[in-house]
């Protein structure tokens, strides 16, 4: 293939150690084991995708087989060797994608292969790329040949080279048997400098603000900033410049000075203009979830501006956005930002059940200028009310039972503490009453109210200790669920007017009421298989079982 007609990320694909960039403690790493011929078995790269696992494999396969040596290894003039891995040809070097051949039958293969001896070169080499993709069988068929691969006559061996982008999916007795390294992201300045050097080799007339943007979107991908950066240079007209603008409507990205004014619009509740921009944001072509990350990352920003520096930034703000977010900061507390940043992360999660997500996204910031008009005011029952749409805050706490030496968990919830009140200051009446006085009485009361999912965790899970008034004491329950006190607290509350406690005892209460009627079940039922009427039956249907029982009413 003519090389001009590559893509970048092949194009320019490092050749050798000193053309990688962001993995220098790696290649230092691998020259020196080389040199000092101690060479493991097997390497395990592991990183996110674009960060070059595959290219340091094909890198290391050369150092391994240069004719040359590794202290002269071939940079410009390529060695047989060396051009026939570059070319993927060499005899051999073998990779595998272990993606298409994940069974034990394909590694059982490629063990039949390593007895024989290298053809051309020193060392007989195995690249894997996304090894995580073999079976189970696979990887146990690879363990004694990682742990014992075979020499050759010629002194030279077998190397195993896997790459992979989870590592948490390899066998630990794989692993175990190789020279790990984890590849880490290439820092936004070095990949600014690598992928502007390729734009003036191939004559690009790009911004280097559109460049950040790239190396921003790419988030330390190298292959993908590549990418990117071929878009980009085919999306460009003759003698004209892409800039910040039209870079954001090639990748689908906003100006985030838009995006600041935006929040500084949320903080002085001016619904109107804030809508108005966000609109303008969407026409060009933003999706919903680019926006509500963009908004969680600018969230971070304003919270941590004053211990941030430009440096740190990933080229997500230019000097001018910076300063400004640093103004806006003294505007707005602590305690909105980090509401702020609650109800984003929400919101994130509420997108994937709507499906007109643009309409979402306008409910939220309106949403969010209510959010903000109610942390800065006192604890009023009107704010108080608004803030509860977004949060809810419950107090736990330990309490020791010193009667009956045992520690009792109780849970109360904070409205319970608080007696709401109107302007002059009698209590709201909230109806009729009810007497509670058993745990009886408690489910016929949950049936009426149709409180059902309260009337099944009473049924199911709650083993009773103890009941008084004002005060229920079960044993503790792991399947309980885990608003069940809260609910409950709320409930008893609502419908005596009196604030009940809930608690939960080390002590072993009675069965639940569906175990009771469980046991009661398997009794009838054995009872009723003593019965002549039942061994008749069998007689005549030996195959027959019996599930239940219906007990006999009175006027039956």
């Amino acid at each position: 293939m003519n090389k001009n007609s590559k893509v970048l990320a092949l194009k320019y694909r490092p050749q050798n150690f000193f053309e990688l960039i962001g993995q220098e403690v790696i290649a230092e790493t691998i020259i020196n084991s080389i040199k000092a011929n101690k060479v493991p078995n097997a390497y395990l790269f592991t990183g996110i995708r674009g960060v070059g696992k595959t290219t340091i494999a094909r890198i290391v396969a050369k150092s391994l087989n240069c004719t040359n040596g590794i202290d002269k290894i071939c940079k410009d003039d390529l060695c047989d060797n060396c051009e026939a891995i570059t070319n993927s040809s060499h005899i051999d070097v073998l990779e595998m994608d272990a993606a298409s051949k994940t069974g034990v039958d394909d590694v059982r293969d490629l063990i039949e292969f390593s007895r024989y001896g290298p053809s051309t070169s020193k060392y007989k080499i195995f690249i894997i790329d996304e090894v995580h993709m073999l079976s189970k069988q696979a990887f146990n068929a690879l363990l004694k040949t990682l742990e014992e691969p075979p020499q050759y006559e010629n002194g030279g061996g077998l190397k195993f080279i896997f790459a992979t982008t989870e590592i948490k999916k390899i066998p630990i007795t794989v692993v175990s048997r190789c020279q790990r390294f984890d590849l880490s992201r290439v820092k936004s300045g070095e990949l600014f400098e690598f992928i502007k050097k390729i734009k003036d080799k191939e004559k690009g007339k790009i911004s280097d603000d559109a460049l950040r943007l790239i190396v921003k979107i790419s988030e330390g991908s190298v292959r993908d900033a590549l990418s990117l950066l071929d878009r980009a240079l085919l999306s460009l007209d003759k003698d004209k410049e892409l800039d910040l603008n039209s870079a954001q409507k090639i990748f689908g990205y906003f100006d985030k000075s838009q995006l600041i004014d935006l929040f500084e619009l949320i903080l002085r509740g001016e619904e109107k203009k804030v809508i108005e921009i966000y609109r303008k944001i969407y026409e060009q072509g933003v999706e919903p979830k680019v926006f509500i990350n963009d908004f969680l990352e600018l969230v971070y920003y304003f919270k941590n501006i004053n211990s941030l520096n430009m440096e740190s930034m990933n080229f997500t703000l230019n000097d001018e956005e910076f300063s400004k977010i640093k103004r806006i900061t003294n505007e707005v507390s602590d305690e909105t930002l980090i509401l702020f940043w609650q109800f984003t992360l929400k919101t994130l999660r509420e997108l994937e059940i709507v499906n007109n997500q643009n309409l979402s996204i306008e409910m939220f910031l309106i949403r969010l200028m209510y959010l903000k008009s109610s942390a800065n005011k006192e604890h009023s029952l009107s704010n108080r009310n608004k803030i509860d749409q977004f949060k809810k805050q419950d107090d736990e706490q330990i309490i020791v039972n010193e009667k009956k030496n045992e520690t009792i968990s109780q849970v109360k919830n904070i409205s319970q503490e608080q007696e709401v009140k109107i302007e002059n200051n009698k209590e709201i009446n909230a109806g009729e009453k009810l007497n509670v006085t058993s745990f009886d009485q408690l489910l016929k009361i949950c049936n009426e109210k149709k409180e059902i999912k309260l009337k099944y965790e009473l049924e199911k899970n709650v083993n009773l200790v103890h009941f008084e008034s004002n005060r229920i004491e079960i044993s503790f329950n792991n399947n309980l669920d885990k608003n069940f006190i809260k609910d409950l607290s709320l409930k008893l509350f609502e419908w005596t007017g009196d604030r009940w406690i809930i608690a939960l005892s080390k002590s072993k209460g009675e069965l639940s009421i569906k175990d009771k009627q469980k046991n009661q079940k398997i009794k009838n039922i054995n009872s009723a298989k003593q019965s002549k009427l039942y061994k008749n039956l069998l007689e005549k249907f030996p195959d027959a079982d019996l599930i239940d029982v219906n007990p006999k009413e009175e006027n039956d």
